[in-house]
């Protein structure tokens, strides 16, 4: 990602009243990445690497302008996100059933010609409505892990790192054509995710969705952005 150098340097003085004033953006974030990580880490803990994020973003931007909040948010959910990483957040318990279901899945789907519901999956593995939403919502978030670091990638997005999500989308062409292929709910989610900073669940209420219909449509939304970069690449390399 690429990184901003001050201009000016803060002032510790500083530092402490822009840390004040942007603590509302910091717990809105920790509040829309808690529902992946209660299993590791708590709130406090989690509020103290947002706010490492949030200083190290001051200290390589400088004083913020308008378009600060963006920047800094970026930053923050990486730094969580980074962390929940090297504490390996999903439990090998439940990596080894994910793995499980995701097979079951795959083979009940060439079997029926269609994506098997939670009813076929329950016949063929015996699993409960509470594994299965567990199942939906930690492949939510390996599937956000996958869009956080792909619309923050240097390759697509570098303009993403000096400008708010809308207008870094429109000055880059390429994610701007990979997101004309989403649907319109699914561009909504987007905008609520990163622009407005809500939850799973804020969203679901929102759109009048359940969470785990909300996940499947973030899983879909990653695979669908990520099917159109690799077709740009593979038709740039000939």
């Amino acid at each position: 990602m690429m990184d901003f150098i001050a201009s000016d340097a803060l002032t510790p003085a500083d530092e402490s009243r822009y840390v004040k004033a942007y603590l509302p953006l910091v717990r809105r974030i920790v509040k829309q990445l808690s529902y992946q990580s209660s299993s590791v880490m708590d709130q406090e803990d989690m509020e103290q690497i947002a706010l490492m994020g949030l200083l190290s973003s001051l200290r390589r931007y400088g004083h913020p302008d308008e378009q600060f909040a963006a920047y800094a948010a970026r930053r923050i959910r990486g730094a969580i996100l980074d962390e929940l990483r090297q504490l390996d957040w999903r439990p090998r318990r439940l990596r080894q059933k994910n793995h499980k279901i995701n097979d079951a899945i795959r083979e009940l789907a060439r079997e029926l010609g269609r994506e098997p519901s939670f009813e076929d999956l329950a016949s063929k593995l015996s699993i409960t409505a509470e594994e299965y939403q567990e199942y939906l919502l930690l492949d939510c978030a390996k599937a956000m892990e996958s869009l956080d670091e792909l619309l923050s990638s240097d390759t697509h997005t570098g303009a993403l790192d000096s400008r708010p999500l809308e207008e870094g989308i429109i000055n880059s062409r390429t994610l701007r054509s990979a997101l004309a292929t989403l649907e319109q709910r699914e561009q909504l989610i987007l905008t609520l995710y990163y622009q407005h900073e809500m939850s799973l669940k804020e969203i679901a209420l929102v759109l009048d969705l359940t969470e785990a219909r909300i996940c499947q449509l973030n899983k879909v939304i990653t695979q669908k952005i990520q099917s159109f970069f690799k077709s740009e690449a593979s038709c740039k390399s000939y």
